[in-house]
């Protein structure tokens, strides 16, 4: 392993560790218990912590400091816990980050209205990196929040839709996924106050690195281990989520493979014991290759946006960040 990717990833885990430590302290005194503790369940049950770290990486790739944004970056990890808990309730999901989900952990009106007050929790952090001529970063967050919402609305629509293709799914997660990756990056450019340039470079690197995140996702969903992935594989082809994996093999299936395929969108899923039966499908129509193409081309307009930033260690993590979540395995 380079010496650079060692030291990288030492800078990406300290700075995720001071985020989890100002987490863990977000909900200790807030009242009442029953609103705040399913909050903290959530809150404080890991993860890559990727958002928050967009934040600071970028404030200080502008010239900023990572101190000066700690506040921030723990907003955009509620925000995101927040879209979490509505997507787990939505999805009927049992398991997450190999926990159980907050409304099987507690119950459903618990997790509703825990998700509200984690948002809600989400803007006072904001605010205290803000002053009086920060209104571009509320705004920011604000829109990223109305995105991500239409984004998990265009994700139930395609549920139920009789025509789809692969560019109404690429739309969707544009805005559900890629949203707050670019809301991110947005955010803390702007708190560490750098140029229009400097700030529509980083927003293009987010978006980018979005869409290529939420691709490898879905590849994991079903190639991933569930020890590494902390759910069983095949969830997206047990619940018939019409994913960007789904939508390629039906524009290609013929024969049996179509038969099958049809059949699974006509069941809205299949039973968890055919998982193995059409992920064979999938690799022989070459599926996963496909999605690996789109995932390297994502990524690669990523690195491409990062050039209107100055050379610098801060823009060599970004860089690097690419390819470390892209080669994940969980």
């Amino acid at each position: 392993m380079p010496v650079s990717d060692v030291k990288y990833r030492k800078i990406y885990n300290r700075q995720k560790d001071i985020v989890e430590r100002r987490i863990e302290k977000v909900f200790g005194r807030l009242k009442p218990d029953s609103l705040y503790k399913p909050a903290a369940y959530i809150a404080n049950s890991g993860g890559k912590r990727l958002r928050s770290f967009l934040v600071q990486i970028s404030a200080a790739a502008v010239g900023g400091k990572f101190k000066d944004v700690y506040n921030s970056a723990v907003a955009i990890e509620l925000f995101h816990n927040f879209t979490l808990v509505h997507d787990d309730i939505m999805d009927n999901a049992d398991k997450r980050r190999g926990m159980p989900t907050l409304h099987v952990k507690y119950d459903l009106s618990a997790a509703v209205l825990a998700g509200d007050g984690l948002i809600a929790v989400a803007y006072d952090y904001l605010l205290k990196d803000c002053d009086g001529e920060d209104i571009d970063v509320v705004k920011d967050f604000t829109r990223a929040m109305i995105e991500v919402c239409e984004g998990q609305s265009l994700d139930k629509d395609l549920e139920s839709a009789k025509k789809f293709a692969v560019d109404d799914y690429l739309v969707m997660i544009n805005k559900k996924t890629a949203a707050l990756l670019r809301a991110s990056c947005e955010i803390g450019a702007k708190l560490g106050g750098g140029t229009k340039e400097e700030i529509k470079a980083l927003s293009k690197y987010a978006d980018n690195l979005g869409m290529a995140f939420q691709l490898q996702d879905d590849l994991l969903d079903i190639l991933g281990s569930e020890d590494k992935f902390g759910k069983k594989p095949g969830g997206d082809l047990v619940e018939g989520k019409k994913t960007f994996l789904l939508i390629t093999a039906l524009e290609r299936a013929k024969g049996e493979n179509n038969k099958a395929l049809q059949r699974m969108v006509k069941n809205n899923g299949i039973p968890r014991k055919e998982v193995k039966k059409y992920s064979a499908i999938f690799e022989e129509l070459n599926v996963f290759d496909e999605a690996r193409k789109e995932i390297k081309k994502y990524s690669q307009k990523a690195v491409k946006a990062l050039k209107g930033l100055k050379d610098s260690e801060e823009k060599e993590i970004l860089l690097w960040l690419v390819s470390e979540l892209l080669g994940r395995s969980n």
